[in-house]
């Protein structure tokens, strides 16, 4: 019964984050930074979504590999049938795609280092899960390759400079691509301090590094 308790609490977490970056990934950030367009740059679901990383690398901490996956997979239900509603489509799709590719990779990634210093576990983990899943999301959600998926967004096909700054164009998603991935890197080192605070409290359960 705890198991499952905390389960579905992981899982209702993680839905949460799924839900709110589709919907916040619509809205690029506005105003200028050093004279630099932010939304030719950043998108507001860079900031939320690599939450989903902590909520995941925490959960195989404390639960292990299976139960991992278990609440990715819930997550995955819940959030991307909610995102359906909240967002397009062809938004909602893409983020479940890139998703569960980043999110699994995460936990394989995480359960082969999980004996090593505590930190290289959840770094690698992340950073390697972001990159996966920035380039499927951005690729499926705006590529004009895949519009058999859904329209693409008249926002999204214009052209900017790459990152805002250099002088060779580029459709606007592509800059957020490589905006975005910048900012989830960031914030995915950032919350290395609020997983360091809690794996003090959420100690492993002992099948933890058993199951696979």
């Amino acid at each position: 019964m705890l198991t499952l308790r905390h389960t579905l609490i992981y899982a209702l977490f993680m839905a949460a984050i799924v839900v709110s970056s589709n919907f916040l990934v619509q809205f690029p950030v506005s105003g200028s930074l050093f004279g630099i367009a932010l939304g030719d740059l950043l998108t507001w679901g860079a900031f939320t979504y690599p939450v989903a990383f902590l909520v995941t690398d925490l959960t195989n901490r404390q639960f292990g590999p299976a139960i991992a996956r278990r609440v990715v997979f819930v997550g995955f239900v819940v959030g991307v049938a909610l995102s359906f509603w909240l967002s397009a489509p062809r938004i909602a799709i893409a983020s479940g795609t890139a998703y569960l590719v980043g999110q699994l990779l995460d936990i394989s990634v995480f359960n082969e280092l999980r004996r090593k210093s505590w930190w290289k576990a959840p770094l690698t983990a992340s950073l390697l899960g972001t990159v996966i899943d920035t380039v499927l999301f951005f690729s499926l959600a705006f590529a004009p390759i895949f519009a058999f998926i859904g329209p693409n967004e008249e926002f999204a096909t214009g052209w900017a400079p790459i990152l805002g700054v250099f002088a060779t164009d580029a459709p606007r998603w592509i800059s957020w691509a490589l905006g975005d991935l910048a900012v989830k890197i960031i914030v995915g080192v950032v919350l290395l301090l609020p997983y360091g605070a809690l794996m003090n409290i959420l100690k492993p359960m002992p099948q933890a590094a058993a199951k696979a």
